[in-house]
């Protein structure tokens, strides 16, 4: 006799689109966007790819949808009776952690420009910089200096952090070799470089990051 294939377990709880976001997010988290597949997801949510299908079209869907979801929540609580300064930081801090967790999120939010996911962000920061005085002519410049910081630098900060987590790198050891490289430097040349390098092997990636949007907003604030 022919020994049958046990079946997986299927879901007796209804579907939900909700549910299939949150189990993608999970995926993401843990293997970056190769891991996220509608045979990986069907098998975590026990059910089968016809009844995701009734609610995600494709694995783009998915990824617009895990990460509308992560940055909604990231740039929706206010701050009430807080300066607009004060807002544009947290929010972009927000969003830099957000980064920190969820690695993905900045290759996805560089495609997703023009969708809902970068219109809340813009929405945001632009309704602070109106608030701020700045002028309508240069709301867009000063909105756009901003969101490239804001995703140039989270983005890149997370993609360093999980390079050295897939390598099983301290960041503590990997920052005291490249400062001693840069004190080995030849002091004629590179004179700046090995002024920083002390600095640069304990530096704050989050210190530095809002440093950068202290900065920004000073100069916003000197144009208005």
């Amino acid at each position: 006799m022919t020994e049958k294939t046990p079946r997986r377990p299927r879901r007796d709880d209804a579907l939900s689109r909700e549910r299939i976001i949150a189990a993608s997010i999970e995926l993401l988290d843990s293997g970056g966007e190769a891991a996220l597949t509608f045979r990986a997801l069907s098998e975590r949510l026990a059910t089968g790819p016809g009844a995701i299908y009734g609610h995600i079209a494709d694995k783009h869907d998915l990824l617009v949808a895990a990460c509308d979801a992560v940055v909604s929540r990231t740039v929706e609580p206010g701050m009430a009776g807080a300066s607009p300064q004060a807002t544009i930081r947290a929010v972009a801090l927000a969003l830099f952690d957000a980064m920190d967790a969820h690695p993905w999120i900045g290759s996805a939010l560089s495609w997703t420009a023009g969708q809902l996911t970068m219109v809340r962000i813009i929405e945001c920061i632009g309704q602070q910089l109106r608030a701020l005085g700045v002028p309508p002519e240069k709301h867009w410049a000063t909105v756009s200096a901003l969101l490239n910081f804001i995703l140039g630098v989270g983005g890149q900060n997370a993609a360093n952090a999980q390079a050295a987590r897939a390598r099983g790198a301290d960041r503590g050891d990997v920052l005291a070799a490249v400062a001693g490289a840069w004190s080995a430097l030849d002091a004629a040349q590179y004179p700046f470089v090995r002024s920083v390098a002390v600095q640069m092997r304990a530096h704050d990636d989050c210190a530095d990051f809002l440093f950068g949007i202290d900065l920004i907003l000073q100069g916003v604030s000197a144009d208005t």
